[in-house]
């Protein structure tokens, strides 16, 4: 992680945070039951932290780790497919140094960019509750605050979108009215910040082919458009 203080100290609060019963109860699920493929491996079992460049203009916000993706490799978006799809996205872009993601020592560096979840801990099938999204929201609010360059915001879904709306607002950007709707593509300006959306990268959609390489590269060119304005 680039940078110390208040991230770092962040980070530590998140990896320590017991505050949802059912999902601290499946995440150890899941790193005691590991799938074949992932037997022997150590998993790390808890609440995942943001990563990137601590001047980052851009935050990615997804919706929660996976179960045996960020909550194996203790990395949001490391070691499953959806990174994969990600990560080969932003070098693409110019905002990662490398294409995969497979561990926390794997070299991959972000430059000016952040990457969180709306929910820290691995959901059982990839729903949250409205209560769990609402206890975690004050991290991804702190992490806003943390990050001082901050302009752009892209939400990977609709889940991502309403929680990054939320942090926004709290941290001093406009409520909406009404509240914009999630597509991809959308663009919505809450002050000094410019929100973007896009679908998420899981294989739901990239297998689908609803979320393709050129749909994802032509939202973060508008992203690199918007930064260079600023």
């Amino acid at each position: 992680m680039k940078g110390l203080g208040p991230l770092v100290r962040l980070a530590e609060e998140i990896v320590s945070c017991r505050a949802c019963p059912r999902l601290v109860a499946w995440r150890e699920e899941a790193a005691a039951h590991p799938p074949r493929r992932f037997q022997g491996q150590r998993y790390w079992g808890r609440p995942v932290p943001g990563f990137g460049d601590a001047g980052a203009r851009l935050l990615v916000v997804g919706l929660a780790p996976a179960a045996n993706g960020g909550n194996r490799t203790g990395r949001v978006f490391t070691g499953d497919a959806s990174g994969d799809f990600l990560f080969a996205a932003l070098h693409r872009a110019g905002i990662a140094n490398q294409p995969a993601s497979v561990s926390q020592a794997d070299g991959l560096e972000l430059r000016d960019a952040w990457i969180a979840a709306a929910v820290r801990c691995a959901p059982p099938d990839n729903k949250p509750t409205q209560a769990e999204f609402s206890r975690c929201r004050p991290f991804l609010v702190r992490e806003i605050a943390a990050l001082p360059h901050l302009s752009v915001v892209l939400a990977l879904g609709a889940h991502a979108w309403r929680a990054a709306i939320e942090a926004l607002v709290e941290n001093g950007a406009p409520r909406p009215k009404p509240l914009p709707a999630f597509s991809h593509g959308a663009k919505v300006r809450l002050g000094r910040f410019l929100l973007l959306g896009s679908y998420h990268v899981s294989q739901q959609n990239t297998f689908t082919g609803r979320l393709t390489p050129a749909m994802l590269d032509a939202v973060l060119r508008r992203v690199r458009s918007e930064e260079k304005r600023r």
